[in-house]
């Protein structure tokens, strides 16, 4: 079964406010059984224009990524990034290996 996987894109606007966020995002990710592959680090914008935090989040599977994003532990974390952040994200599924 192929994974599920957040791709977020971030400008951040208040370092302070997002920071209580990223604290916080990592037990409700690990509680759906997520696994983070990028967060932050080196980008180049090879095409198009790029945010300056990238964050990619593995899950076991599409329905379980979705899962997490609609839970309500994820909306009680999501709300302490609101206003401190410009973000877009999508969920998508990968492909079996």
């Amino acid at each position: 079964m192929p994974n599920g996987y957040w791709i977020a894109r971030i400008a951040v606007t208040d370092p302070d406010r997002y920071g209580s966020y990223a604290k916080a995002l990592p037990a409700v990710v690990e509680r759906f059984g997520g696994c983070f592959l990028v967060a932050g680090g080196r980008y180049e914008a090879a095409e198009g224009e790029a945010k300056p935090r990238n964050v990619v989040i593995a899950f076991h599977d599409y329905e379980t990524a979705r899962a997490c994003w609609r839970s309500e532990e994820y909306a009680a974390v999501a709300r302490l990034r609101e206003g401190a952040a410009v973000v877009e994200v999508v969920i998508v599924e990968g492909v079996d290996l």
